[in-house]
């Protein structure tokens, strides 16, 4: 009886030993794959003067892990957000903040029309009337709407002193505190799920031609 209960329990942790063997060998795998996913970046910002605004032109370039992509074709919306904060420089304190803007961009794939479905507001509570509303053929077509941000009226001339210094500070990210909760918990630590990105440049306005 004594002999029997020894083998079975050898068998146990040898079984043990290969499941924490097969795990960590998935974790690794799972880790090299992370490493190597691209980072998001942004362009060069682009200013521009129109009448009484500034406007700013940029273009992230980012790609979809798989594990994002899969839960967008499945019908989960994700919210893409940008944050343009202008500042004005100061020698003898901190920047000052003159202007901040911010954009949520909320893309969804309706599997019935098999089309993708952008919605573009200032506040992420916004009504749909205050929405931009475009739609799409193909998830590329959708990303693209995505990653460029075209003539971004940031800040009234009229706000500015071109006598003094400034900047803009740019930044770009997936929200995923706007996910389904099961999808928030499953996120973290998840570098498939990360997509962000950020740049601080000094405003110089193009010269009109």
């Amino acid at each position: 009886m004594t002999a029997f209960i020894t083998h079975c329990w050898k068998n146990a942790r040898l079984d043990l030993v290969s499941v924490l063997a097969c795990a960590c060998l998935l974790w690794g795998q799972g880790s090299v794959a992370r490493a190597q996913s691209p980072a998001a970046e942004i362009s060069p910002l682009k200013f521009e003067r129109a009448d009484d605004s500034i406007l700013l032109s940029a273009t992230v370039d980012f790609e979809l892990s798989g594990a994002v992509e899969d839960a967008l074709r499945k019908g989960v919306a994700m919210v893409f957000f940008a944050e343009a904060t202008v500042y004005r420089q100061r020698w003898y304190w901190m920047s000052k903040k003159v202007a901040n803007v911010q954009r949520h961009m909320r893309l969804t794939y309706q599997p019935l029309t098999r089309r993708w479905r952008l919605n573009v507001t200032s506040d992420v509570v916004a009504t749909a009337a205050m929405a931009l509303n475009q739609s799409f053929e193909s998830l590329p077509d959708a990303l693209a709407a995505v990653q460029r941000l075209s003539r971004w009226k940031i800040v009234n001339f009229s706000e500015i002193d071109l006598a003094q210094a400034h900047s803009v500070e740019l930044s770009f990210s997936l929200d995923v505190s706007q996910l389904p909760r099961p999808f928030q918990i499953g996120t973290i630590g998840q570098s498939d799920w990360t997509i962000a990105a950020s740049t601080r440049q000094a405003l110089l306005l193009e010269s009109n031609k």
